[in-house]
């Protein structure tokens, strides 16, 4: 297929995101040099105990990518539906999901199917974590800021700014 004959590439990258993380936005960045267009698409109501509601994690996210200088093909949009029915309604043909460590693997894994079985249209794009983001997850952030320790290193600035200030709202 020749580039004329291609169609333009829309991906989602979904998730909680609650909140970003560096190995987020590393996702994010590289993914976005890879489609025309990419949406990153915050889960409104996870089946999780959230810090912050979907339209701060959006300024968290947007916030953050000013902060890494990333690409101007990125939007961001909030969503409670199945993800599947989400991509279809912006018209992605790829879902792309981050892989960090072998237990990712087999969740990540077993979601793809699922996401084949409700969207065959739509393709999976599993990247790999960069290396110094290999264990970084938004809970472990989470804990480690709201016991007073620096989370610098893996988070954003304004992540950081905005964890420190939630967590001091929330002291008694």
């Amino acid at each position: 297929m020749n580039a004329a004959q291609r169609h333009p590439v829309i991906a989602v990258y979904p998730g909680s995101f609650d909140p970003p993380t560096l190995g987020h936005i590393d996702i994010a960045c590289r993914a976005a040099r890879l489609v025309e267009r990419l949406i990153i698409g915050v889960y409104a109501h996870p089946a999780k105990n959230l810090l912050f509601t979907a339209e701060e994690r959006v300024k968290l996210w947007r916030a953050s990518l000013l902060d890494q200088n990333a690409a101007g093909n990125i939007e961001f949009r909030t969503y409670d539906d199945l993800t599947t029915e989400f991509a279809r309604s912006v018209g992605a043909t790829a879902l792309v999901r981050g892989l960090r460590t072998v237990t990712d693997f087999e969740a990540e894994f077993q979601q793809a199917h699922m996401y084949r079985r409700l969207a065959p249209e739509i393709e999976i794009l599993l990247l790999v974590t960069d290396l110094p983001h290999l264990f970084i997850s938004a809970s472990l952030v989470k804990e480690v800021a709201r016991l007073g320790a620096p989370i610098d290193t893996f988070v954003s600035t304004p992540v950081a700014e905005a964890l420190r200030a939630k967590f001091a709202a929330q002291a008694p």
